[in-house]
């Protein structure tokens, strides 16, 4: 065993295999409010992520704490991906194309996310924020980096989460081809 002092700490106070345990919890939380909401079971949460149901509420003692820590977790990798996907492309519109794809991908997956934001939860406040704070300024590098100046990043960022919508409640419906359909059109 490496000893204590020796061990990689992070800028947030947290070890290097902290980090990258909570991140495997959140993932598996991430997956499971993807397949049964955020009202899914805390066993099933734990279960997926190989950690007993006491890991998670030492971690996150509510379920508003799980659910915010998913919802930032979240947003951090989007807001991340944004400049690997410029540096990664081969134009700037592919990037923003695929971060728009990473950021539908996001919106989609947020069953009861809608519901819950509304409750009366204080844990939820800033969330909203916090995702604003992030994202637009990615999205605004990629719409810069590419020469879009007819949209700015609030009003994409607001019609891709619009086309979203629907997206859980109709089969029929193929939010992702209506974005692109959008994100294709931008001139």
């Amino acid at each position: 065993m490496v000893p204590f002092a020796k061990r990689e700490v992070g800028l947030a106070g947290k070890r290097a295999d902290a980090r990258r345990n909570e991140a495997t919890l959140l993932d598996a939380a991430a997956a499971a409010f993807v397949a049964s909401g955020v009202d899914a079971p805390v066993r099933d949460i734990a279960a997926r992520a190989g950690v007993g149901v006491g890991t998670i509420y030492r971690h996150f003692p509510t379920r508003a704490d799980l659910i915010v820590a998913v919802y930032r977790h979240q947003i951090e990798a989007c807001a991340a991906a944004g400049p690997d996907l410029l540096a990664a492309s081969d134009s700037p519109r592919t990037a923003l194309a695929r971060w728009i794809d990473l950021f539908v991908d996001f919106l989609v997956t947020k069953h009861g996310l809608a519901e819950a934001l509304r409750s009366d939860d204080a844990a939820f406040e800033t969330l909203h924020a916090a995702f604003l704070d992030r994202l637009l300024p990615v999205c605004a590098a990629l719409l810069d980096a590419g020469g879009i100046r007819s949209v700015d990043a609030y009003q994409l960022l607001r019609a891709v989460g619009n086309l979203c919508i629907g997206a859980g409640s109709d089969a029929r419906y193929d939010a992702r081809r209506m974005v692109g359909i959008l994100v294709a059109g931008l001139p």
